[in-house]
């Protein structure tokens, strides 16, 4: 564990920040713990990761009063987490309990209260065994909760688990908090034993986040306000919508950040929303031959397109050809800022989705799992800034490069399509929305507020 910076003599507040050992969890809560510190410098953050993402994020810069403790790896490897993310995630669940509570054992000064992802349910069992306050932190879209919080209806009304063949037009229309849903965009909604089993350890949680002190919910009250509301009248604990990822970084920080990338120079020097972002995150990934298709469809099109590619992405350059630019990794927030960004081929994870609603660009929307189906309803159906890539879900067939380029010309063409306008003029509307709830005065800063309000007085 790092050392106490001897400067921090006023640290009033201990914060022990715990997140999943997963990127779309560790830098939400990474950005949470320095929207804590920068609002209240007389505050300390733990930040708890495993000794694997130690190394990771390790070295990256931050704030004196984040200090990094570690816990030993719940499998051997990267590559066991990536290769069997069930084995993972009962890991996760089961090994992470004991070595965290030691090393609260160790802490000086004595916790204050803890946060933790929500999906490590145990470590409210452990706040709650100890007379810590605890907040549980959802890094997922409120609406993704209700829906397994429940997600008994599905199954009282014949809807789980979902046969494609029979139901690719069924809906249903009785979740509370949320519009009408297919029920191909339901989460782990096949009957195999490994959905099953996922599908158990992720509503495991929702009966721990009943006995926590606060929930945390990162996303903006003004994109989900239906959500929300059902929330505050299902749970006596007080709630709150604060989005880490984005008020860290103000507009004016994102725009002046250093631009000595080569991506950014490449940027620089093409048309005004002529460049497609792709990125199908860092996680799950579609099969090798989906991406040779997307690959030669994005080729086909003649679009202008960033795409991340990781692992592989030298594999793919030559096919790319000049208009497409490959790398493995680049600052998303800082890319789907720059005026040269027209849209954004996404997986819809909810750290994406968002980063994409505050920078008002336009989605395709490619989701593999879990949330992001469910995601991508909301850009396409509910929001109306996005086209979905696979309109029909068909089991285990490719979309062509054929059908990816007719598509991706259509919703880069800025200037004849009425409804690409159309949409494009939304994106604009509801980056207004974010930017607002961000600005000073703003829902997210009030959210924040009484959230520390509560945490500084020990309430």
């Amino acid at each position: 564990m790092e050392a106490l910076d001897p400067s921090q003599s006023t640290i009033t507040t201990h914060v022990v920040a715990v997140p999943y050992p997963g990127r779309g969890h560790v830098n939400p809560m990474m950005n949470l713990s320095k929207l804590l510190v920068t609002n209240n410098s007389n505050i300390l953050v733990t930040f708890v990761v495993t000794e694997e993402w130690l190394g990771f994020i390790g070295s990256e810069s931050k704030p004196n009063n984040i200090r990094f403790a570690t816990i030993p790896n719940v499998i051997p490897s990267e590559e066991g987490r990536a290769n069997d993310f069930l084995n993972f995630l009962e890991a996760v669940v089961t090994k992470m309990e004991e070595p965290f509570e030691r090393l609260l054992d160790q802490l000086e000064p004595p916790p204050t209260v803890i946060i933790h992802d929500s999906f490590l349910f145990w470590v409210v069992r452990v706040s709650n065994r100890r007379n810590i306050p605890v907040a549980s932190f959802w890094p997922m879209s409120a609406s993704f909760f209700l829906v397994l919080k429940h997600y008994h209806l599905l199954e009282q009304n014949g809807d789980y688990p979902v046969n494609v063949s029979e139901d690719c037009d069924k809906r249903v229309d009785y979740i509370p908090g949320n519009s009408s849903i297919r029920v191909l965009d339901l989460p782990l909604n096949d009957a195999s034993f490994r959905t099953r089993r996922l599908l158990q350890l992720a509503l495991n949680n929702i009966p721990w986040m009943k006995k926590a002190q606060y929930l945390l919910f990162s996303s903006i009250y003004e994109l989900e306000s239906r959500a929300i509301d059902v929330l505050r009248q299902e749970f006596s604990i007080p709630i709150y919508t604060i989005c880490p990822t984005i008020p860290y970084f103000s507009h004016n920080q994102i725009t002046s950040v250093s631009t000595d990338h080569d991506y950014i120079n490449w940027l620089d020097n093409q048309p005004f929303g002529s460049v497609l972002y792709v990125s199908q995150g860092s996680f799950l990934s579609v099969s090798s031959e989906q991406i040779e298709e997307i690959a030669n469809g994005l080729h086909e099109s003649g679009v202008r397109f960033l795409w991340i590619m990781r692992g592989e992405s030298s594999k793919w350059k030559n096919i790319c050809g000049d208009k497409g630019f490959v790398l493995p990794w680049c600052d998303q927030l800082r890319v789907l800022m720059h005026s040269a960004i027209g849209g954004f081929w996404s997986h819809c994870g909810w750290n994406s989705t968002r980063e994409g609603l505050f920078c008002g660009v336009p989605f395709l929307t490619f989701p593999i799992m879990m949330d992001q189906p469910m995601n991508s309803k909301c850009i396409v159906e509910d929001w109306k800034v996005g086209w979905r890539v696979e309109k029909e879900v068909k089991e285990d067939v490719l979309i062509t490069r054929k059908e990816i380029a007719k598509l991706v010309k259509r919703f880069m063409d800025l200037d004849d399509d009425d409804e690409v306008k159309g949409m494009r003029k939304r994106a604009r509307e509801l980056q207004e929305i974010c930017q607002c709830a961000v600005a000073s005065g703003g829902s997210l800063e009030n959210n924040m507020k009484e959230f520390l309000g509560h945490i500084l007085h020990g309430a």
